[in-house]
């Protein structure tokens, strides 16, 4: 089978202090997903950029593997998926829809809202004088369209009205976009693999994020710090657990939750949700992810493949496994 490998490339000068491309892949991750494909199937690389069409067209692929995050735009996550479903090829992952809510952070809400699902309480502000309902502190000031952590600092966790207001500005005047602000959880941080189509979704060995990792005086969050200015390959923190030190009720609780917002938001063949717990222990989630990440090296932190591995998959089985998902989905014979 043909498969075209859709991905969008980070440039090589960019700084990881300007997280413009911060969602995109390096090279090593697109070299280790085409040589999984390339175990099995006749493999092209295309890049998603504006050509993409005239690229895709001219190849004529049986299945697109589909990596590519996009740029510009609330939707950017969907614009290849929306493409694909015009010219009626078959892609692995969600659809165009799903991925375009999934970077909806307040539009994820609703739906798990809508479907009985927990997630903190949110409002979406435009503005930094607008009023915020949510009164009580601390609270966690996003993005709404964004992901790879972008705009997620220490100083995301706000304690008073004043700094509130100073990240909402920050937010609007960098990101171009609105502020989601959250109750903030100060429980245990998980993220949930997911894998399968559905009545048959698995779910993969959970992953905790440990905060004691972090430098003692750090707020303890996954933040853009975190993730890709103190955890490196030089100096890797020992900041993801696999599987996690959690008892049986727990560990059911996170599966059955996660499976049941997997089904709520339409998910196919893959995606990784990000949960928290309160006070008191209970789970709520707090974004879901059905574009995850994938980086092959074993330091880099990558969640879905450690919790993979865990489950013993190797990277190329994981990629295996997603394509015949698809496959499976559309009837196609890998």
């Amino acid at each position: 089978m043909k498969i075209a490998l859709a991905y969008n490339l980070k440039p090589t000068s960019a700084s990881v202090w300007d997280d413009t491309y911060a969602e995109w892949d390096d090279w090593e991750t697109i070299e280790a997903v085409r040589d999984a494909l390339a175990t099995d199937h006749e493999v092209v690389l295309i890049e998603a950029d504006a050509e993409v069409e005239r690229r895709i067209t001219q190849t004529a692929p049986d299945l697109i593997f589909n990596m590519a995050e996009g740029l510009h735009g609330a939707g950017r996550e969907a614009q290849l998926p929306a493409l694909l479903e015009r010219l009626q090829i078959p892609f692995t992952g969600s659809s165009a829809r799903t991925l375009a809510l999934g970077l909806d952070k307040a539009a994820t809400k609703r739906v798990l809202r809508q479907h009985g699902l927990p997630t903190p309480e949110g409002v979406v502000m435009h503005r930094s004088d607008q009023v915020c309902p949510l009164s009580f502190f601390p609270l966690m000031v996003k993005p709404l369209y964004e992901g790879s952590s972008k705009g997620i600092w220490g100083e995301s966790v706000v304690l008073t009205p004043a700094d509130l207001r100073r990240q909402v500005s920050r937010i609007v005047e960098r990101y171009a976009q609105p502020a989601l602000v959250e109750t903030f959880l100060p429980g245990r941080e998980f993220t949930v693999a997911l894998l399968g189509n559905g009545a048959h979704v698995a779910v993969l060995p959970v992953v905790e994020i440990c905060f004691a990792a972090l430098d003692q005086a750090a707020v303890p969050i996954y933040s853009y710090e975190a993730k890709w200015l103190w955890d490196t390959l030089d100096r890797p923190l020992d900041i993801f657990h696999c599987p996690a030190d959690i008892d049986a009720a727990l560990a059911d609780r996170l599966a059955g939750l996660c499976q049941r917002a997997f089904s709520a938001l339409a998910c196919r063949d893959w995606c990784r949700i990000d949960v928290r717990l309160d006070d008191c222990g209970n789970p709520a989630i707090l974004e879901m992810n059905p574009l995850p990440g994938i980086l092959p090296h074993a330091d880099s932190h990558s969640c879905f493949p450690q919790a993979a591995a865990q489950a013993g998959m190797t990277y190329t089985d994981l990629i295996r496994r997603v394509v015949a998902l698809a496959c499976e989905r559309y009837g196609l014979r890998g």
